[in-house]
């Protein structure tokens, strides 16, 4: 016969296991906020058949990624994310010796719009963009959670739209 006490307590510990499981399609670190890998690489010649070969093995950040409040500086990576990507594959399509220098201007184009985005809130911008020229770039390609631009196991981007506002100069190349 079970008892009602060990039933009762059975039930407990499914109900908290299950509270405690990510069920949801946000993953989410130790700190339970949700895990976008920041800040991503500066393309160079050793990564960039990964930043064009495996660009649809990385995360894209759509809005159902994220919960619906507290998290906007986490919001604001993915979308910078989003957008360097989008802007990859642009310059992937394009002229074989110009790619690294393009995939190395949408890399900073991305990361200057995110700092202006930061700067445009009320809390405290990413550390990075307090810095100006070189010094930005180089605190930004620092300490890089993914800096192979390698592909996630088992993950394909889902599609989304191409982001407009990149402005690819040749000249500066």
């Amino acid at each position: 016969m079970i008892s009602i006490v060990g039933l009762s307590g059975f039930w407990i510990l499914a109900l908290l296991t299950l509270h405690g499981a990510d069920v949801g399609e946000t993953k989410k670190n130790s700190l339970n906020e949700p895990d976008v890998p920041f800040p991503p690489a500066c393309p160079t010649a050793e990564n960039l058949a990964a930043v064009c070969l495996q660009g649809q093995g990385r995360p894209r950040y759509l809005s159902s990624f994220f919960p619906k409040s507290g998290v906007s500086h986490f919001r604001r990576r993915g979308n910078a994310i989003n957008r360097m990507e989008s802007w990859f594959s642009l310059c992937c399509r394009g002229q074989e010796d110009q790619i690294l220098c393009c995939t190395q201007q949408a890399w900073k184009q991305a990361l200057s719009q995110f700092c202006t985005e930061e700067s445009s809130t009320m809390t405290r911008a990413y550390v990075c963009c307090a810095d100006t020229g070189e010094a930005r770039w180089t605190c930004f390609n620092e300490e890089l959670p993914n800096p192979n631009y390698d592909p996630t196991p088992g993950y394909t981007a889902p599609p989304v739209p191409e982001e407009a506002g990149f402005t690819f100069d040749a000249n500066a190349c």
